[in-house]
């Protein structure tokens, strides 16, 4: 799977992630607080928070705890978070793009630095391997969704550019009309997972058994981070090396 969508490598990683529910909780908190406080409060008339709500429903977060992330929007002491691109490589030489939201840069930096270069990697300078992806929106559906065919015409319908069915259905938009296309497929196939804008590569590079290990062990420890929000990359894992994995 590739390193840009989720499948079996996220799946890989979810045992974790559901020990960490709180943590989770937390990072889906700040986007939809960061969303609000960038536009208005109401979903519905701000495309970039009513992606983020749907993501927290998606999540089974309490809709008092989104209510209250949205209120905090609004507060005179809500911290200030700014959003940070950092960009570098990986173990096997993967590229990778990781977004952060952070009200410190300083901590959220070195970080990000230590888990990177402690595990295979270093950073490098900002556009250093964003050049080998495509900005694009990426719209997510469960597999319970629909068949790949059914998926497949309404997103083609909904003006989508290309689908990607396996564990769960990407579809995949161009950046200025990711909330167009998601609102169109709504009346079809219901909320979607999530709704944003993502990096797509434009080479992928297989990792033997070593180097995928070294990865995964990464990626969780960024993760682990609060201030993390998504981690994008140019690798593929195949099934067998993720079976070796277990």
């Amino acid at each position: 799977m590739a390193g840009h969508s989720k499948f079996k490598n996220i799946m890989y990683r979810k045992g974790a992630q559901d020990k960490k529910r709180s943590a989770l909780f937390s990072k889906l908190s700040r986007e939809i607080t960061v969303a609000a406080k960038m536009g208005t409060p109401d979903p519905d008339m701000n495309p970039r928070l009513r992606a983020a709500v749907n993501a927290a429903k998606a999540q089974s977060v309490p809709k008092d705890n989104i209510q209250r992330a949205i209120d905090k929007a609004s507060r005179a002491d809500a911290e200030n978070y700014e959003e940070i691109r950092y960009e570098g490589f990986g173990p096997g030489g993967v590229s990778l793009i990781i977004e952060t939201l952070t009200d410190n840069r300083n901590r959220t930096v070195t970080n990000v630095r230590t888990a990177v270069s402690k595990n295979g990697g270093n950073l490098g300078a900002s556009g250093s391997v964003s050049h080998g992806f495509d900005r694009m929106g990426l719209i997510t559906y469960p597999a319970a969704a629909g068949d790949a065919d059914t998926v497949f015409e309404a997103a083609l319908e909904a003006g989508a550019e290309d689908v990607a069915s396996e564990d769960e259905h990407e579809i995949w938009t161009a950046q200025d009309t990711l909330h167009e296309v998601a609102r169109a497929l709504e009346p079809v196939l219901g909320e979607p997972e999530s709704a944003k804008l993502a990096w797509r590569p434009q080479t992928t590079i297989d990792l033997d058994e070593g180097d995928a290990a070294t990865l995964l062990k990464l990626l969780d420890v960024l993760d682990d981070d609060d201030d993390v929000q998504t981690v994008w990359g140019n690798y593929e894992i195949s099934d067998a090396v993720m079976e070796k994995l277990g």
